[in-house]
């Protein structure tokens, strides 16, 4: 898959629009649309995305997705997709009518063949272009659009906004069907001040992803990858309150049955299911009670899965 960081004329491609923030499974509908359509018809398909979504231009707001930037575009990549156009969303682009956007960027760069969208998908200044407008210009621009009904799973719409809410809740056992993967994070494990060793329960700490939905504060049952192995572990993310006062939120895994140096290396936390919420106890000798209990509750629960 080629990628393009700029508009390049590419002409007579299948493309698809959208975010796909997850590339979550009714993404994965969209798109393999428009390389189906593609390969019947002899043709390359691309993606037309942005690099930030338009929200951090148009409201000044700090980026948290799903998922990090390079598995956002690995997982459009397995759709089998041959261009993939990550634009950047400015002024030039933020104040273009949806005609103009339509005509001026999608037509004129790629003289598409076939648009697919989701039924949801809108455009152009303050979203005056949606799925209607792309249906009614298909004879004026010579292309064929195809609008992808809302995919659901157990009667729930798979949408990135239902995935990000059971992050921010905890709810992680509904994400893997709507997602196609569990929620993980990755991040780098560093030299911590030592506290979990003086309880007996030595934690690789890890800094949460700054451009990452949050989870809900609290102790999950988790995998953690490392150097391609992956390990048992209870994971705390949160603000240690029984064992210090400063206000920082950190990544802290216990890894079940296993002793050695992991500073410095790359880790891939794979959050299974929540234990419980954070929360401050009376003494160290509590806390310690209580972590060896969450260990056990995490061993038995990654054991059945």
């Amino acid at each position: 898959m080629r990628i393009y960081n700029e508009l390049v004329k590419n002409e007579n491609l299948s493309i698809c629009l959208g975010f796909f923030d997850g590339v979550h499974e009714g993404h994965k509908v969209v798109i393999k649309n428009a390389v189906n359509l593609a390969k019947q018809n002899g043709l390359k398909s691309a993606v037309v995305t942005f690099r930030e979504h338009p929200l951090c231009y148009l409201q000044n707001r700090t980026p948290e997705y799903i998922l990090p930037m390079e598995d956002r575009i690995s997982l459009i990549e397995a759709q089998g997709v041959d261009y993939i156009y990550m634009l950047e969303f400015d002024e030039n682009i933020a104040d273009l009518i949806a005609y103009d956007y339509l005509k001026n960027i999608l037509i004129d760069t790629f003289h598409p063949k076939f648009i697919t969208t989701g039924f949801n998908h809108y455009f152009g200044a303050n979203r005056q272009g949606d799925t209607g407008m792309l249906r009614n210009c298909q004879k004026t621009f010579d292309y064929k659009f195809f609008e992808i009904p809302p995919i659901t799973f157990n009667n729930t719409l798979i949408s990135s906004t239902k995935i990000r809410t059971l992050i921010s809740d905890g709810m992680l056992d509904g994400i893997k069907p709507l997602l196609g993967t569990d929620f993980y994070i990755k991040s780098k494990i560093k030299d911590g001040d030592h506290i979990g060793r003086t309880l007996s329960f030595p934690t690789a700490n890890m800094d949460y992803p700054k451009n990452i939905i949050k989870l809900s504060r609290g102790v999950y049952a988790a995998l953690v990858e490392i150097d391609g192995t992956l390990y048992k572990a209870v994971v705390n993310y949160g603000m240690r309150p029984t064992v210090t006062d400063r206000k920082k939120m950190i990544v802290e895994a216990f890894l079940l049955d296993f002793q050695g140096n992991l500073y410095g290396k790359n880790a891939k936390v794979i959050f299974k299911r929540k234990i419980r919420n954070e929360k401050k106890f009376a003494s160290v000798y509590e806390l310690k009670v209580q972590i060896a209990k969450d260990a056990d509750m995490a061993r038995d629960f990654l054991s059945l899965k």
